[in-house]
């Protein structure tokens, strides 16, 4: 194949704009302009279906598998489109009123029915509130208050049943529609709380017979209340308007440009809809006419599920490379020839990269890389990789493996999802792209952590289309988010690089994300932790690259020889911090003090190190202020932290 041609200079990828701010923005619009929109006929979300009905000629557009071992079976557009007209009219004739004063929750797993009452809230201009597991029934009772939520929708009676268990506590909500069959045990419950609910499909057949008009919205207009799950509190509702999701597409596909999405694409649907990262794929497939297969919802079926749908355009999160990446190491393992065979494969496939040329076509891909092709379905073309930052050597190489482009985004959902993106022809890695069309970046100073603008680092400010309208009724949190100025104050600290893209390298808060995308709060679990009678001081440590925390603990000393006595333990204080059964005792207690207070399982530490000397001031572990200094630790305990994860590997 011919080498793909970077539709920009790789050498310049953004401009630096006049002004204080030094921001910059992207080099498709080198003037400071921002893009809106991409087509006339979708400038919202209630468009971008029967816009992709006409670029596929009422193609298939939603799929999913009716039973285990069978093929997938699809809706065309116009059956989606009847279906969606179907259930906007039913929920308008059981009493929603049409208008954003409507806010509709909707709790389920990804599949039809999840985007058909979506796109039936954008037909009577009403605001979609995704609930999801991790939130917990404590989280979705205080979103359906806040966003006085009357009609959720949930796919499964477990979660039907967790809502109308906290009925009392949510006296707004008046119905639940469910996807499947309602037993009478939930019956009962639901009438004994004085909800009202109605299976899906009576909800279609209502709609059939009560038809009504649309409610069009408009670009300005809420399309949904996106909830983070916060890291201390309460979660925030992000409100997102249909131009904040337009532009942020309509960025990706001018930076895509021919290796864009297009009708005869198809989307595998597997990463939470109730996440922004999953939503704007599936804008990008449904505005080009592409089709989009659901999951099962098993993460065990996922590959039966990729390979039986062969999807050409993959959304994916950086703990599947890994586990793609570990696969095909692990296969060559143990063989000298399968190694050399690969590492000749591979070296070939990284001087065709560098040459711009990405194919699945050659050689090395017909007899060395296939049946890794091959577990993807075979098809694939376009991965778009996002949510946590990947590995630079583990990018390089499924690159190569692979045969697919593989994009990097950056961002957050205050911005819809990314505000950067990868471009095309750029095989470099260790960076996030420059700035997408409709946004601009800063760095502002963080003098505390010694990042300056002026060096071309600091904390990493996003204003544009794509940035959010605030948080649902939280005007402190908003601008404690949002300056005066209009700028995201994301708490990642970036540098530029020469080239224009921007590097993430540092996070302003103790906060950071694990490789599968989940938000820690150290500080949380070690307050947590510091309650073991054992425990003197500790310092929880994760990376965005790992999949699980460890832990420095220095044990409370005499508590500790106590019980070594008691146990008949002998030793000097430091061979006692080197014995097993110690580390052993401790790991398992805190622990234990975890799970009662409810951390999650990602929250926990999977290994510990003890340390045999207090941190302090003296010792510049901890701040005049008798903080840890989390960079210095870091720092210090490099070896131990190393060696915990090569021993967790």
């Amino acid at each position: 194949p011919p080498p793909m041609t970077p539709t920009v200079n790789l050498d310049k990828q953004s401009k630096e704009l006049p002004g204080p701010d030094r921001a910059r923005s992207s080099m498709y619009y080198p003037d400071g302009k921002l893009l809106e929109y991409c087509f006339e006929d979708a400038r919202t979300l209630y468009q971008i279906i029967p816009r992709g009905n006409r670029q596929s000629g009422n193609g298939p557009c939603l799929g999913w598998r009716p039973s285990k071992d069978s093929c997938y079976v699809f809706l065309t557009y116009d059956e989606v489109l009847e279906k969606i007209q179907n259930v906007a009219s039913g929920l308008v004739h059981l009493g929603m009123k049409p208008g954003q004063e409507t806010y509709i929750g909707i709790y389920a797993q990804n599949c039809l029915e999840w985007v058909i009452t979506e796109h039936a809230c954008y037909h009577q201009s009403a605001v979609v509130v995704p609930l999801y597991d991790t939130l917990g029934p404590n989280a979705c009772s205080y979103i359906i208050n806040q966003a006085d939520i009357k009609t959720v929708m949930c796919d499964t009676e477990i979660k039907a049943k967790n809502l109308l268990n906290e009925a009392k506590n949510t006296p707004h909500l008046r119905r639940i529609i469910l996807v499947k069959k309602a037993s009478d045990e939930l019956k009962l419950l639901a009438q004994t709380a004085k909800v009202q609910l109605i299976a899906f499909s009576e909800l279609d057949e209502l709609g059939k017979q009560h038809p009504c008009q649309p409610l069009p919205p408009t670009p300005s207009m809420v399309a949904t209340v996106c909830y983070t799950s916060g890291t201390t509190g309460d979660p925030k509702g992000v409100v997102l308007t249909h131009g904040n999701m337009i532009a942020c597409a309509s960025a990706i596909i001018l930076v895509m440009g021919v290796n864009a999405p297009t009708s005869s694409d198809v989307l595998i649907s597997y990463l939470p809809l109730a996440h922004m990262f999953e939503r704007i794929t599936q804008i990008l497939s449904y505005i080009s006419g592409g089709s989009v297969g659901f999951s099962q919802g098993n993460i065990k079926l996922l590959t039966d599920d990729i390979k039986t749908l062969q999807p050409t355009f993959l959304p994916v999160v950086p703990r599947l490379l890994n586990r793609i990446y570990d696969q095909i190491q692990n296969s060559v393992q143990g063989s000298r020839l399968k190694k050399w065979i690969m590492d000749m494969a591979l070296s070939s496939k990284q001087a065709e990269l560098e040459r711009h040329i990405v194919t699945n076509k050659s050689v090395w891909d017909r007899f060395v890389l296939k049946p890794v092709q091959e577990n993807l379905g075979g098809r694939v073309r376009v991965m778009i990789t996002g949510s946590a930052p990947i590995g630079p050597n583990v990018l390089t190489f499924l690159r190569c493996a692979l045969g697919c482009m593989i994009l990097e985004g950056y961002g957050q959902t205050e911005c819809v999802a990314p505000a950067t993106m990868t471009l095309i022809g750029d095989n470099s890695v260790g960076h996030v792209g420059p700035p997408l069309p409709c946004n601009h970046i800063k760095l502002v100073d963080v003098s505390e952590m010694e990042y300056y603008a002026i060096n071309g680092q600091g904390e990493v400010c996003i204003r544009g289309l794509n940035v959010f309208q605030g948080y649902l009724k939280d005007t402190v949190k908003t601008a404690d988010t949002i300056d005066k100025d209009g700028w995201l104050h994301t708490g990642d600290i970036g540098m530029w690089m020469e080239n224009g893209a921007l590097k993430i390298i540092d996070r302003k808060k103790h906060i950071f994300k694990l490789a599968q995308g989940e938000y820690i709060a150290p500080e949380k679990i070690e307050n947590v932790y510091l309650t073991s009678q054992y425990v003197a001081q500790l310092y929880v440590h994760g990376e965005s690259l790992k999949a699980c925390l460890v832990g420095i603990v220095v044990p409370e000393q005499k508590v500790i020889m106590n019980w070594c006595k008691l146990n008949g333990i002998e030793g000097s204080w430091k061979e006692i911090c080197e014995n097993k059964s110690i580390k052993k005792l401790i790991l398992e207690d805190i622990i234990d003090m975890g799970k009662k207070a409810g951390l999650k399982s990602f929250e926990q530490v999977k290994e510990i190190y003890l340390h045999p000397e207090l941190f302090s001031i003296e010792n510049n572990l901890l701040t005049p202020t008798m903080k840890t200094k989390r960079p210095v630790c870091s720092k210090v305990f490099k070896p131990q932290i190393t060696a915990m994860y090569k021993n967790l590997d």
